[in-house]
């Protein structure tokens, strides 16, 4: 900590309650209750996208979902699109429902563990009593709104409810947890690396037991939601009631960015030339939103504008000799810091917020004018946005508006059907993406995953009753191929692009949500997605600076579930790094 004309440059290095070497270095002006500045900054480098070229593009998925042990299926599954694009192999339709099935689960199980035992810890009582005590005291007596469909009389009994470890809903959403994943392998064979999901298909043995057994799972999830929902909703209503002005944590442009998830058997070909079609058949839309507005919904104009800049990275450029792909299979023109083209130099150095001060490069978007720093929201606010907008989606459990999606989840044993909206945020007639909503979407949208599970079991189910139980087609490698895999990780955008020369892989780069969100100022001065939200933020914590915990901060890092795993990577040099270490840190609820 120091102090410098009334402003106290602060870290939090490592974030807690994540995985990766994640690190925020701020300047807090106390006197002004704001963070005045903010640099987002990753220790390690692994270098998947180095020692990937050369290697059998088959065993691709099996590689790189060692990326993390998170998401790790919906790097395999971004994988097996991409080499589905590239073999010409379009699985059957059975196997795309089991996929979507899997996927869901995971969606189900990710948000589900983040949202109660991990960010839900910075709205749980000890927390708010250690950083706002009198908020806290306004909670215990403040009657929550919706206390018949969640059973909490008050907001500080949700609050309470959060408590690590002792709190009831936390140890009810643990179990929870393990239920998903069961879904989960019942899909696809092993959590988090898939044992049964190949191109071409799934080797999954289909029969309507399998599904049962993945209903049942299913059916008690939804009647968890139908409290959840709700019960969020009163705790995240309650910030903006107890502290005015608080829908400014974490608050930036709306900048969004979304790419896709469930692909429809009956649309999707996998071929590059038909990919605006069927991206548009997906049961999450893809979608590029910009101050609210959908800028498009059409995946070939969302491939062509990716950038991969490097900025205050820690790695050499490249320049046009270097490049794989010039046009791509419809004769568009590719640029040179295309995914296509990436080359990953590595070139290590001291930290210098100045120049260089982190591993993770700066993707951006290209839309012919500016280089847009686009974030994923936690992956949930675009995907429910983008979705909402283009309104597109209507599964009968599911329905875009074209200004909200519609939840729709059927009876279960112990509740009644239920419908949820989830509405574009606004504050003040304006779109509004900030650390609540980031985080009460990612609420809906485990609703969302688990209405439209209930659709995917019903057309596996139809598949296997009409006597269509071939799960895998067969395909052969192509000498040569280039092709981009394109779906959402939990976290929000992932995208695969492979290059093929000689039957082998010549260029692989694939970007996940972390390197979005937690990209660094690039070479025209943008900040990254955590750098953005983070300045500017008012600080409502109750401290003095001595015992400040930054609670505010890192409800707004959290907002976005990172995982730094996916963002950034080991690397050895000649010298060696010391980290300082810096206190008093926020309360990490790690037991």
């Amino acid at each position: 900590m120091a102090t410098q004309d009334g402003i106290v440059e602060m870290a939090w290095d490592p974030i807690t309650r994540i995985v990766g070497s994640l690190g925020i270095y701020a300047k807090v002006d106390f006197n002004n209750n704001t963070v005045a500045d903010c640099y987002s900054t990753s220790s390690v480098f692994r270098g998947y996208s180095i020692f990937m070229k050369g290697k059998d593009p088959r065993d691709a998925h099996f590689i790189t979902s060692r990326i993390c042990g998170i998401c790790g299926d919906n790097h395999a599954t971004c994988s097996v699109y991409a080499q589905n694009m590239a073999y010409g192999v379009r699985p059957p339709h059975l196997a795309e429902w089991i996929i979507n099935l899997g996927e869901a689960a995971e969606y189900m199980f990710d948000h589900n563990i983040f949202q109660e035992n991990l960010v839900g810890v910075d709205y749980c009582e000890k927390m708010v009593r250690e950083t706002n005590p009198g908020v806290l005291a306004l909670a215990e007596r403040t009657p929550a709104p919706h206390a018949e469909d969640h059973g909490y009389k008050t907001i500080a009994g949700i609050m309470k409810s959060l408590n690590p470890l002792e709190g009831e809903f936390y140890r009810e959403a643990l179990q929870v947890s393990r239920s998903t994943r069961e879904m989960f392998c019942l899909m696809e064979g092993r959590h988090v690396h898939p044992s049964t999901l190949y191109p071409g298909g799934v080797g999954t043995v289909a029969t309507i037991q399998l599904f049962t057994d993945y209903l049942t799972r299913l059916m008690r999830y939804v009647e968890f939601m139908k409290r959840v929902v709700p019960m969020h909703d009163d705790l995240f209503d309650f910030f903006y009631e107890a502290l005015p002005g608080y829908q400014a944590v974490g608050q930036r442009r709306v900048l969004l960015n979304c790419w896709g998830s469930f692909n429809d058997p009956d649309h999707c070909d996998f071929t590059y030339k038909n990919m605006a079609a069927w991206g548009k058949k997906m049961f999450v839309t893809p979608g590029i939103v910009v101050d609210g507005r959908l800028v498009t919904n059409d995946l070939v104009d969302i491939n062509l504008g990716i950038r991969i800049l490097l900025g205050s990275s820690y790695y050499e450029n490249w320049t046009d000799k270097d490049k794989f792909v010039t046009h791509d299979p419809l004769g568009n023109p590719v640029d040179i810091h295309h995914p296509w083209n990436q080359h990953t130099i590595p070139k290590p150095g001291k930290r210098n917020f100045e120049d260089k001060y982190s591993w993770v490069m700066s993707p951006r978007w290209f839309d012919g004018k500016d280089h847009l720093a686009l974030d994923t929201g936690g992956g949930p606010l675009a995907r429910l946005w983008s979705t909402a907008l283009s309104g597109l989606v209507d599964t009968g459990y599911v329905r875009a508006t074209g200004h909200s999606v519609e939840i729709n989840l059927p009876k279960t044993m112990g509740a009644p059907e239920k419908t949820f909206e989830w509405k574009i945020p606004m504050w003040n007639g304006e779109p509004l993406s900030n650390a609540i909503e980031r985080n009460r979407a990612r609420t809906y949208f485990q609703a969302y995953a688990a209405a439209q599970a209930l659709y995917f079991v019903e057309k596996a189910l139809a598949e296997i009753r009409a006597g269509h139980t071939k799960t895998w087609e067969p395909f052969k490698v192509p000498d040569e191929a280039i092709s981009v895999g394109f779906t959402e990780a939990v976290r929000g955008v992932l995208s695969h692009h492979m290059v093929i020369k000689g039957g082998k892989i010549a260029n692989y780069h694939p970007y996940p949500p972390t390197p979005w969100n937690a990209s660094v100022r690039d070479e025209y001065g943008t900040p990254g997605p955590y750098e953005d939200a983070v300045q500017n933020t008012p600080i409502f914590e109750e401290n003095s600076p001595e015992n400040f915990k930054g609670i505010d901060i890192m409800r707004t890092v959290r907002s976005f579930d990172p995982c730094l795993p996916c963002g950034v990577h080991m690397y050895m040099g000649n010298g060696k790094s010391l980290d300082r270490v810096h206190s008093p840190h926020a309360f990490t609820g790690e037991g």
